[in-house]
Order: structure tokens, then C-alpha cells, then sequence
């Protein structure tokens, strides 16, 4: 069977990966850092950049380490950033989650950061996780509720911007809310042991609103997400610009704040 072939709706501009380098166990996957041990052998699919697999590389040492991605770029990108980190137990490979290219029982953790969201078929991708995991072992996603994400104070362009994105990223066969589904997606993946819980990124320093919000402004312009609206026309120049301009006053009121909410699962294998 061919895997699905799934449109990746944010892509691999700057103003995203900006984001994904910013990553860490601690802002990203706290929730499951009690399984990185030393000696425990770890996938991470969708790695991007890496930051979170180089810090469990550094956690699990002499455990095996390996980062996933579908995207050659990033891959080598990954390679780059981790060729000073002095680690031996981190390898980085190009592959799909619908088709990972290992034996049964090869992981003691399998771990996936805002991956399940972005695929046609979650479930599928669940199921090879579980494969690929150790009886005992841990298969851990992380993942963005889009409609649970809230601001302050209220600025419409923003309203228009999550529409936007949520009609964009299902017209990709793809869940933006996939946060509230990840334990009814590891039920029909076949789990019955899961835990399940939930955790948000709040920014609200001014660095960390000015941050987040030239992020945005710039993604809704450049990167996938503003080409994939105009080819679909879901939204013009015009439109998008406005949208950018929205974030970056939204970025510049002082008592303002944003919360995304992140759903997450533990799965016993």
C-alpha cells in the first residue's frame, strides 16, 4: 500500500523553522521526559531541526538516538546544527512515518512533536509507532488544538487568521484541532493502556510577544501556508498583508497575551 502523500501546510520557510528551533524537552515535551534515561533507545519522528532529539540524545546517552523527517533539507539542516554538540548516539535519517524503514520492537520511546496534526491519516502513522515500540515501551504525541488557541485582547485579524488556517489545513486532509483527538486516535490505533494530558505555551513577555508575532507576520506572507492560500483562493495579497499587519499590532499592545493548547498522549506499548 502507497502511503499517503500529505501536504505539509505550514512548510519549511525561516519564519517556521524559527519556531522548531526554539523547541525544547522542557517547553515541548515535558510531559514524557521521565522516559529519557540513560541506555533508552528513542525515535523522533517529524524531528525537523532536532533541538528536542539532540537533548534527548544528551539525556539517553549511551542509548541509540534516532530523528526522522520527511524533508531532505531539514535533515541535513539537523546534521549541521548537531555536528559541534560531541554526541555519538544520534543519527538523523530521511523517512515517512506511514513506512518507517525498521525491525518490530526496535524503540524503547517512540515520540512524535506536533507531527499527528499535520496527516491525512494519524491513525496509520499510530499504528506504525506502535510497531516499531518495545512491548513496555512508550509511543508519546504532542499536538496544537488550533481552536483552543486564545489571545488578548481581541484583534480581528487574528479571528480571520485562525479561519484561515484551520479551512487551510483541512482542505490538506489534515486535523489543526488534532490536540483533542489524540486519545481517540490511539484507541482506534489499537492502545489501551494511554494517559493523557494537556499543556499550553503562553507568550506574554514583550520578547516573547514580539517574537511570536513577527513569527506569524512573516509566516502569513512567505512561507507554505501563504502560497498554498493564494493558489487555492482562500485569500489574496491583500488579504495576507492585512493578516500580517494585525499580528504585529497585536505584538505591540502591551498588556497583551497568547495561549496555545496542546493536547498530549502516552501510549503503553
Amino acid at each position: 500500500m502507497t502511503p499517503p502523500d500529505d501536504v505539509y501546510t505550514h512548510g519549511h520557510h525561516d519564519s517556521v523553522l524559527r519556531s522548531h528551533r526554539w523547541r525544547t524537552i522542557d517547553n515541548s515535551a515535558a510531559y514524557v521526559e521521565a522516559e529519557f534515561v540513560p541506555g533508552a533507545s528513542v525515535l523522533d519522528v517529524g524531528c525537523g531541526p532536532g533541538t528536542i532529539t539532540l537533548e534527548i540524545a544528551k539525556r539517553v546517552t549511551p542509548g541509540r538516538v534516532v530523528g526522522l523527517d520527511r524533508s531532505d533539507e531539514v535533515i541535513a539542516a539537523a546534521v549541521a546544527d548537531a555536528s559541534d554538540a560531541a554526541v555519538t548516539n544520534l543519527e538523523y535519517r530521511v523517512g515517512d512515518v506511514y513506512s518507517l524503514d525498521f525491525p518490530d520492537d526496535s524503540f524503547d520511546v517512540v515520540h512524535a512533536h506536533q507531527v499527528l496534526q499535520h496527516l491525512s491519516d494519524p491513525v496509520a502513522a499510530l499504528v506504525e509507532m506502535r510497531r516499531v515500540c518495545r512491548p513496555g515501551g512508550i509511543v508519546a504525541a504532542r499536538d496544537s488544538d488550533y481552536s483552543a488557541k486564545t489571545w488578548f485582547p481581541a484583534v480581528g485579524e487574528l479571528d480571520e487568521w485562525l479561519a484561515l488556517y484551520l479551512e487551510l489545513a483541512r482542505s490538506n486532509d489534515a486535523e489543526p484541532d488534532a490536540g483533542r483527538h489524540l486519545r481517540s486516535w490511539a484507541i482506534a490505533a489499537g492502545f489501551d493502556d494511554i494517559q493523557s494530558s494537556a499543556s499550553t505555551w503562553c507568550f506574554a513577555t514583550d520578547a516573547d510577544r514580539a517574537w511570536w508575532s513577527s513569527l506569524w507576520a512573516d509566516r502569513v506572507v512567505s512561507s507554505a501556508f501563504a502560497e498554498q492560500a493564494r493558489e487555492r483562493g482562500l485569500a489574496t495579497d491583500a488579504d495576507l498583508q492585512r493578516l500580517a499587519e494585525g499580528w504585529r499590532r497585536w505584538g505591540a499592545i502591551p498588556d497583551s497575551c497568547f495561549v496555545a493548547v496542546l493536547g498530549e498522549i502516552r501510549c503503553r506499548c
